[in-house]
């Protein structure tokens, strides 16, 4: 970090050289500290150094009292984080131009899940009663093999197969083709 302050090329007055020594006793500890508040973030951590020995160097008598600066710089430093903080928190999220088309498409509302609905209930009109049946008593109601075939009054080889071709005729007229292993199901395009 350098921070230069201006016209200290030749510091000769004792104010500026009170501040060339501020800067070398104490910048170097106050990032330290400012970068742990901070998360490693360097640019704040910078921009927090800067405005705590600015701050110093506003308020502080720096020439002739004697005294140790470092426990008010780190406190001003805590603070300018803290109000950064807090400033942050409180203002609403800044987003780019485009955030709001992601959002928009990524959320699902009631007008996607009606259409859905819409579009499995045509497919399973497609299906006869039988496979109807053995999906919804497999799907629906939660029910093993064993207990649909108790439930509809057919072997459990039926209620497999029928449930095998049901579930390949809804995704044929779902338009979902199949995929290799490993991989998802894509809905073919019309």
């Amino acid at each position: 970090m350098s921070w230069t302050v201006l016209g200290s090329g030749g510091a000769v007055s004792a104010q500026e050289r009170a501040t060339r020594s501020l800067y070398e006793q104490h910048a170097r500890p106050l990032q330290g500290y400012v970068l742990q508040l901070l998360g490693g973030d360097l640019q704040r951590a910078e921009d927090v150094v800067q405005e705590t020995l600015l701050r110093c160097w506003r308020n502080q008598q720096l020439v002739g009292d004697g005294q140790d600066l470092r426990p008010w710089l780190f406190k001003v430093a805590r603070n300018l984080v803290i109000d950064d903080y807090r400033l942050r928190r409180a203002r609403p999220k800044e987003v780019d131009g485009n955030a709001w088309l992601e959002d928009v498409l990524a959320d699902n509302d009631d007008v996607d899940r009606v259409l859905s609905s819409l579009v499995l209930v045509q497919a399973f009109q497609a299906l006869s009663p039988a496979h109807r049946e053995v999906l919804y008593e497999t799907y629906y109601t939660g029910r093993s093999t064993r207990e649909v075939s108790l439930v509809l009054g057919i072997p459990p080889g039926t209620v497999k197969s029928r449930l095998y071709h049901a579930v390949r005729k809804l995704r044929l007229t779902l338009g979902v083709t199949e995929a290799a292993e490993g991989q998802k199901p894509t809905a073919a395009v019309k």
